[in-house]
């Protein structure tokens, strides 16, 4: 089979695509064939060597893949050959096939297409656990979201709107600024020549937001920190804007606030029973219609490299995936 490998840690360009042995289903795991697999921030810091989790080259980078089961191990019931799944893995995604473990896949609903359905579990699933289980978000509550024009930023924004909230997405062009309010948005602010603190106290009468979803972090903490309403909850999703910033935790205390950090992955792991649910909540607005994934461009296999630098230079809008 095809795989995009990272033979030595560095920029995307330096990733190349090579054959490489059929994978083998072992014990509780099952092989997939990619039909699409999705392109996320973490996947750069990754092939940099910059994220949490380090791996050693050679390996494949890629954690969210959809397709079909052609392989089943030993032990496994609850899947079969033929079934479209979608999965959350820890490398490997990159490529024409994986072995995940069982456990690990989701039932993908007709509703979601498998060309678009790899960009779907770790977005969706990120920003649902970050709203309801982290944020505690509520009917009537206003959410800020930064970064909201990316492929898990107009998943927030859609789903904070589910969720019941007002929604204020900020974006830096006119352009991310309208598909944010084509998606559902309120109210759009323009983070990067206005300041967030002022826009966000205008737009709420000087209350603040009840929850801010940051996927960036960088120098938009500090505003984040000062646009809190009482009692508000700031997500840490990510760090995106390139730096993870020191904050003033006074800024808390005096507004009895809490910042929160959120790492679906790890929750996934610990907490399957809840996270499935989450999932059925999900497919069930997939099914009503409800939840429409944003996917605004499909690279195939060889053009992995141009994937991920288009997303690091802010060049698309909603997420882009993989198609080997």
């Amino acid at each position: 089979m095809k795989a995009v490998v990272c033979k030595e840690l560095g920029p995307p360009e330096k990733l190349v695509v090579e054959t490489v042995p059929d994978p083998q289903a072992g014990a509780g795991q099952v092989r997939v064939r990619i039909a699409s697999a999705g392109i996320n921030f973490p996947d750069t810091l990754q092939i940099e060597g910059r994220y949490q989790m380090k791996l050693d080259p050679p390996f494949t980078p890629g954690a969210e893949i959809a397709g079909t089961v052609v392989e089943v191990g030993t032990g496994v019931t609850d899947r079969k050959v033929g079934d479209r799944v979608a999965a959350f893995i820890p490398c490997g995604g990159y490529a024409e096939q994986a072995v995940v473990p069982a456990v690990m896949t989701l039932p993908i609903p007709p509703q979601l297409d498998l060309k678009d359905a790899g960009g779907f579990p770790l977005v969706h699933g990120t920003v649902l656990y970050a709203l309801k289980q982290r944020g505690a978000l509520q009917p009537g509550e206003t959410l800020l979201v930064l970064g909201a024009s990316g492929g898990v930023g107009l998943a927030a924004v859609q789903l904070g709107k589910l969720l019941g909230a007002r929604v204020i997405a900020a974006a830096s062009t006119a352009e991310k600024r309208q598909a944010c309010l084509d998606h559902g948005a309120d109210e759009v602010v323009d983070y990067a020549t206005l300041s967030l603190k002022d826009e966000v106290k205008r737009l709420t009468r000087k209350r603040g937001a009840d929850v801010i979803f940051d996927p960036v972090g960088d120098r938009w903490a500090r505003d984040c920190l000062s646009c809190l309403a009482w009692k508000g909850r700031w997500l840490i999703v990510g760090f995106a804007g390139g730096k993870i910033p020191e904050i003033p935790v006074n800024l808390l205390l005096l507004k009895g606030a809490a910042a929160v950090g959120v790492f679906w992955g790890s929750f996934a792991q610990r907490e399957p029973s809840v996270n499935a649910e989450n999932f059925a909540q999900l497919f069930r607005w997939l099914a009503d219609g409800s939840l429409k994934p944003v996917i605004s461009k499909h690279y195939p296999l060889d053009q992995a490299p141009q994937a991920l630098r288009d997303m690091l230079e802010r060049r698309v809008v909603g997420k882009v995936v993989l198609t080997p």
